[in-house]
């Protein structure tokens, strides 16, 4: 297989699935219990590529994250409805589409107010009530430092639930299936699982990155506002904190695309290796099966042939 070094392959693990993302295609792959791939295909473009302004750098960092989110939510909430019909039996009844839509409302509201109250409002508190609020930078580094120590400690604790390590093992499927690609090899499992499981484009690596790069500034711009208006109290300061989260993202985004491109460089290396020591536990060694399932996905999503697509039951889903 050949390919142009200008195409780029993305993509997540969902439950007992892939997705994987071209320029122009989105493709959700599933394994069914009856050990059915299906296959759900949609054309995408990115707004990055319909409007100039949003194509900006740091800009277009955002944006992105916005629309991996927003796919993210979409393919992770069609993995979850096909699993379920698995674990239905015939006569029961299947939920309306209301109550569904209010579950899921309901799962991201708490979900939401848990990171916040984790991730956020707890390390600030905590740094107030030691005094440290006054220091822009030692009141930056603790907090980032906490709330490092907090992600990891959630990462690690949840990968020991059966479902989250089985996506754990479907992302470390897809990052094979997506290094093969890179390495123009046969999208084979037999020839793909040799591959690594730790990409330096991971999610799990920006999310990392955003923590470091948050460290920076905010402390630059704690700085200011304590030389002009004094030590602001938790909550203004967590207001304009979040506010900074767009620029954050943005160039922790453009860190992280130029930074495959410089990988043998001493600091590129240093801001890299936390998020690529942590992608040990976020993907795990994937089975055949799972690595089949990554493989179909990159082959939709690229609109190119799977070797052994006449030896699987694959079916593609309208929904």
């Amino acid at each position: 297989m050949t390919k142009s070094d200008k195409i780029s392959i993305g993509g997540q693990a969902v439950i007992e699935g892939v997705v994987m993302r071209s320029k122009n295609t989105i493709a959700t792959a599933l394994r069914r219990k009856d050990n059915t791939i299906e296959i759900k295909r949609e054309s995408f473009t990115s707004i990055t590529q319909k409007t100039l302004f949003f194509k900006l750098p740091v800009i277009r960092g955002f944006v992105s994250l916005i629309e991996v989110l927003i796919i993210g939510v979409k393919t992770l909430n069609l993995s979850a409805s096909r699993a379920e019909l698995d674990m239905i039996s015939a006569q029961e009844k299947i939920k309306s589409k209301k109550r569904e839509q209010m579950e899921l409302f309901i799962s991201f509201l708490v979900a939401f107010v848990l990171a916040f109250g984790i991730f956020t409002y707890l390390p600030y508190q905590v740094a107030y009530l030691i005094r440290l609020s006054e220091g822009s930078l030692s009141f930056n580094i603790f907090t980032g430092i906490v709330r490092i120590i907090f992600f990891i400690t959630y990462v690690k604790c949840i990968s020991f639930l059966k479902d989250i390590h089985r996506v754990f093992e479907y992302h470390g499927a897809e990052h094979k299936a997506v290094h093969a690609f890179e390495n123009k090899e046969e999208m084979l499992p037999e020839l793909v699982e040799k591959y690594t499981t730790i990409h330096p484009r991971c999610g799990t690596s920006f999310v990392f990155l955003v923590l470091l790069v948050s460290i920076m500034f905010f402390s630059i711009v704690d700085y200011f506002v304590g030389i002009y208006y004094g030590v602001p109290n938790i909550f203004v300061r967590i207001g304009y904190h979040l506010l900074l989260l767009p620029l954050i993202s943005g160039v922790s985004y453009e860190l992280l695309k130029k930074s495959e491109k410089y990988m043998q460089n001493p600091i590129v290396k240093i801001l890299t290796f936390p998020g690529m020591l942590l992608q040990r536990i976020t993907t795990q060694t994937p089975s055949k099966d799972q690595l089949e399932v990554a493989i179909i996905a990159l082959c939709t999503a690229l609109d190119i042939p799977y070797p052994e697509a006449d030896k699987l039951n694959i079916r593609e889903i309208e929904l």
